[in-house]
């Protein structure tokens, strides 16, 4: 299994797409099995025996399993699916690869985890022999992620030749054999995977070696948000809020761990206004808030970095410049009389990409066509400016590289200093304990009452967060 290793931004899909024939590369040529693959033509790539499995999944949400897998590999005449030969070999690669998944579920019902597993097998259903996974972990939980290794492994026992593209290095070091590092388009380095180790290629990633941000002790202010016994409204099969208590103090940051799907969506879109208690009141500065919504958290001075940048943070058809200012362009910043002020969106546009080093074509590009990386850099800036009293950091590093990482964690520490509140929201436990002042866990809907850096270890939180102990905490 080779990792193909790098920044956001630093060319890693775009090599992958020039390889399935999705883009045309200016330059050079791409072979398999001995034979050259005529460029522009995924078609070609896949009756060769390559199949990808991109990180923004490719199915058909209104269609069982079977048919998003079968779909496109019958000839044209072929008028009627044969269901019964595609669930049986289904169901073989299903127990021979350890991907459980229901052939006749809807896709649009099934977890991202079992999504995952659905596009995986629907390269196999058409015989790949070179897999290509890209940021295959990005939306999984930890134990999906243990479950895809473990499945990718048995892949490579079989055979199957495994391209992982990852910017996570405890993910590289964990499943590849071997390495190529890329920096700006370019190989920076090659590495045998067990010859070498995590600080090595984070070197290589970003040219430098890579520090922790340092973390002052906390200097706690006044309160700046209270929750007080809030509930919510269950809605489908998310976990709702049962009667919690939370109070969030300015120059401090509180972690809040959990394992996904214990009630984090609820308590974010609570604080950023989308949710609207069934009981309790929410106090800010002093004052209860009484009718909540994302306007009147914006004007309580609540900022957010939400979960997911490509469906909640941005969108995608839009320009960075209207994007960065979407939470605010009726503010007299922006706006005079009902018109928007295009130059002064401009400008706070450049302001970000020029502050938050954003590589970016201009500030009327799509921001669809940014990585994941710069893409969290602009809402990041979006949302420290100006500077807001409370911070929802959701998940605030998914998907980014360690300089990336770096980069939004010192980002927050700066808030903190200013005197800012930050709840920081995160299913990495590493750092959770990294950043936070004080730590609460969250299960089945409850918190857990909040302890200090250090006070607890991490059996003790992993304990938590499997919901043991939560009613003695």
């Amino acid at each position: 299994m080779i990792a193909l290793l790098g920044e956001n931004g630093a060319g890693k899909t775009t090599l992958m797409n020039i390889l399935f024939g999705h883009y045309v590369a200016d330059e050079g040529a791409v072979e398999a099995f001995g034979k050259r693959l005529p460029p522009g033509d995924p078609r070609a790539a896949l009756d060769t025996g390559i199949g990808m499995v991109h990180q923004h999944f490719t199915l058909a949400d209104n269609m069982t399993v079977l048919e998003n897998i079968a779909l496109g590999t019958q000839g044209m005449w072929s008028w009627k699916l044969d269901r019964v030969g595609a669930r049986e070999r289904i169901e073989k690669m299903s127990f021979e690869f350890g991907l459980a998944v229901d052939p006749e579920a809807s896709v649009g019902s099934l977890s991202v985890g079992e999504r995952q597993r659905v596009e995986i097998l629907k390269a196999l259903y058409r015989d790949a022999r070179i897999l290509i996974l890209d940021e295959p972990t990005a939306v999984l939980t930890p134990a999906e992620t243990e479950a895809l290794f473990a499945t990718l492994k048995l892949l490579v026992a079989q055979g199957l030749s495994i391209i992982f593209i990852s910017h996570k290095l405890n993910e590289v070091m964990a499943v590849s054999n071997r390495v190529l590092v890329l920096r700006s388009g370019r190989l920076a380095g090659e590495r045998v995977t067990a010859d070498t180790n995590r600080g090595e290629l984070a070197a290589l990633m970003v040219g430098q070696e890579v520090e922790p941000a340092p973390v002052p002790p906390s200097e706690p202010g006044p309160l700046q948000l209270v929750l007080n016994a809030i509930s919510t409204q269950k809605r489908g099969s998310g976990v709702s809020l049962d009667r919690i208590s939370l109070s969030l103090l300015g120059g401090e940051i509180t972690g809040l761990a959990g394992v996904s799907g214990n009630g984090q969506a609820a308590l974010a879109a609570l604080i950023a206004g989308v949710e609207v208690p069934t009981s309790g009141e929410i106090i800010v500065r002093g004052t209860t808030a009484r009718d909540w919504s994302p306007r009147a958290a914006l004007a309580a001075g609540i900022a957010r970095i939400p979960e997911d940048r490509h469906a909640v943070g941005t969108i995608g058809d839009m320009s960075v410049t209207e994007n960065v200012i979407a939470e605010r362009y009726r503010t007299p910043r922006f706006s005079s009389r009902g018109f928007l002020d295009w130059k002064a969106s401009r400008a706070f546009a450049e302001e970000i990409i020029a502050d938050y080093d954003v590589k970016c074509p201009s500030p009327e590009a799509r921001i669809r066509l940014l990585s994941g990386g710069n893409m969290q850099k602009l809402i990041l800036g979006r949302a420290l400016d100006p500077q807001p009293s409370v911070i929802l950091a959701n998940q605030p590093t998914r998907g980014l590289d360690v300089g990336a990482v770096g980069y939004v964690h010192r980002k927050l520490l700066e808030a903190r200093g200013r005197g800012a509140a930050i709840l920081l929201i995160s299913e990495d436990l590493e750092e959770i304990l990294a950043l936070s002042d004080r730590i609460i866990v969250i299960s089945k809907g409850q918190l857990s009452p909040p302890s200090a850096r250090g006070q607890r270890s991490v059996a003790q939180l992993g304990q938590l967060m499997a919901g043991h102990g939560m009613e003695t905490a």
